[in-house]
């Protein structure tokens, strides 16, 4: 997949397709008036106010026409620099631009973007001539607020993307449309597995099969960091103010959290774990011998996002993050971050998730700390990757105020990157909260605290690996891993409950499809169903002992044993094979 704003050259010529986009809707109608069109990972899109018409997906044929026409004219792109009163006179009928103009410094040049007939307000840079931009698609029209405040009027935002060739173009396209068929809100309503309502926008409900795939994957994180020598806690949902300002997120993270009155005290539903995990630390007193010492939380958190960002289970105002807090010594940072690194590879291989690491360092301003502690935590943590036989990329300035973090990006099958695992060390908690353990000399001393995630968040991984997947999850993670299809139930249903019981047996989920329908009616359901084994029973097999065995996405079949079939299946879920 394509990174649109982050590809210096294809930016430039996105936003030049904007312009274009803006100057063919001008043409078409003349009283349209303009917000915004920047540049977005996925291409670009302009915000504009066409009054009472309402863009339909015909309109949008119309307006590629006009654009393809102006392209292929070949004009001209040119800056033109100016005063703010010679900005504010040349757009004084369009108050969008107006808006911009009077925000921008005094002083500051200002530029726009000349092609034919056409001007609009922009930094620019451009590519030279309107021709570069004929490799385009208009994808879509959705509202948008003016500025992104449901107070203000709703715009119209047209979606489009651009690029150097046509083959570029149409490879694009052609994973656009894969990725439309993998869309997790599309899957998880076909397979049952999670809905919303409008009762809680941005609130997630878990349906039977979706919950049976959230507990086996909460199961599964529990038995890798019992490996890993993780002690459990839960802590609240819902904590008093007063802790909120002792960790910061009063002051910094207000308007995000939602808030309550209990006993004429404000309370807070929280937004993040941490401050919890650290008075389950204060709860006792720590030695040196404890660490380290590794904290892990499954843990429920709220946040208010504004509704127009919501998106399935990839943004919702309610997730569980996989959260751990891990407490050691300077000296034992190194080794840490080794272990994680090369626990966080192993969970990511049993889903075929490749990823590489970025090292955020520390910001140029607002931090806290002494430089010398800065250049050690990021000198530790760039040799743990190193030692762990990892490569890391540098993110200069891009660290939290209050520490260093490696982030771990995840590629898909599609080749999408998703920012997943974070590793980031903190040295304002502690500090916040203070927080001590007994060391050798029988000093109190201040511990390292490193946050750690590797799904991110249930919800939105779940999200990732449904169209990682494509709804075709590994058997070990399948909601229904087997379904029994007797061909005739007046003869074969008392088997099939033979071979659902002996499944059951070793903790396989099986169903058995009974129904009064065809054969291959009922096959091709199960195929739509992607569960992963179909077994077909009928006189033969009820006389031999056997199965006969589809897999998803296969058409042959397979006679076996029923005592194969066990062992066989046994050992894929034990495995967790792909």
């Amino acid at each position: 997949m394509n990174n649109i704003k982050s590809d210096e050259k294809l930016s430039v010529l996105n936003h030049s397709c904007a312009h274009l986009l803006a100057h063919a809707v001008k043409r078409l109608y003349p009283n349209a008036k303009f917000w915004v069109g920047p540049v977005i990972d996925e291409g670009f899109y302009y915000d504009m106010d066409l009054g009472d018409k309402k863009l339909s997906e015909d309109d949008l044929d119309q307006i590629a026409k006009e654009m393809k026409k102006i392209a292929k004219s070949d004009k001209r792109i040119t800056r033109v620099e100016l005063s703010k009163e010679e900005a504010l006179e040349m757009f004084h009928d369009d108050p969008y631009k107006i808006d911009l103009i009077e925000n921008m410094p005094d002083g500051e040049v200002i530029s726009a973007y000349k092609q034919d007939d056409f001007i609009d307000l922009c930094r620019g840079p451009h590519v030279e001539s309107t021709k570069k931009c004929k490799n385009f698609k208009l994808l879509k029209v959705s509202g948008a607020y003016y500025k992104g405040d449901s107070k203000n009027k709703m715009l119209q935002r047209v979606y489009g993307v651009c690029f150097e060739t046509p083959e570029q173009l149409e490879e694009h396209l052609e994973f656009l449309e894969e990725a439309k068929k993998r869309d997790h809100k599309k899957i998880g309503k076909e397979l049952g597995l999670f809905m919303f309502s409008e009762y809680g926008p941005g609130f997630p409900f878990w349906l039977p099969n979706g919950m049976t795939l959230r507990k086996t994957l909460e199961d599964f994180w529990y038995e890798e960091h019992k490996k890993e020598g993780y002690l459990f806690i839960k802590t609240p949902i819902m904590l008093n103010r007063d802790l909120w300002e002792i960790s910061g997120h009063w002051a910094n993270y207000q308007d995000n959290m939602y808030t309550s009155k209990i006993d004429e005290k404000e309370f807070a539903i929280k937004p993040m774990n941490c401050p919890g995990g650290l008075l389950v630390y204060k709860n006792g007193l720590h030695s040196y011998r404890d660490f380290p010492l590794r904290l892990g939380e499954l843990g429920q958190v709220h946040r208010h996002e504004a509704s127009g960002a919501l998106n399935g289970l990839f943004r919702v105002r309610t997730f569980t993050q996989d959260d751990a807090h891990i407490f050691l010594t300077e000296d034992q940072l190194e080794d840490e971050i080794i272990r994680l690194i090369a626990f966080i590879d192993r969970i990511y291989r049993i889903f075929g998730l490749s990823y590489e690491i970025e090292l955020s360092t520390r910001p140029e301003e607002k931090y806290i700390g002494s430089i010398e502690v800065w250049n050690k935590a990021e000198e530790a943590l760039a040799k743990a990757c190193e030692h762990a036989g990892k490569t890391c990329k540098v993110n200069p300035g891009d660290g939290a105020f209050y520490g260093p973090k490696l982030d771990f990006h995840v590629k898909d099958s599609l080749g999408r990157v998703w920012q997943c695992g974070t590793i980031q060390l903190d040295m304002n908690l502690p500090e916040r909260f203070d927080i001590t353990y007994v060391d050798k000399d029988g000093s109190k001393k201040r511990p390292i605290m490193l946050h750690r995630v590797i799904f991110g968040s249930i919800e939105r991984f779940i999200g990732i690996i449904t169209e990682h997947f494509a709804g075709h999850f590994p058997t070990w993670l399948a909601p229904v891993q087997v379904n029994i299809i007797p061909v005739n139930s007046e003869y074969h249903l008392e088997y099939a409950e033979k071979v659902k019981e002996a499944l059951e047996q070793i903790g396989v989920r099986v169903e058995i499809d009974s129904r009064d329908e065809k054969l291959g009616y009922r096959m091709r359901e199960s195929q739509l169903r992607k569960i992963p084994y179909n077994l077909v029973l009928g006189d033969q097999e009820k006389e031999t002992e056997t199965v006969n065995v589809r897999k998803f996405g296969q058409k042959e079949e397979q006679k076996i044993k029923l005592e194969a079939f066990i062992q066989n299946i046994k050992e894929e879920i034990d495995e967790k094979r792909r």
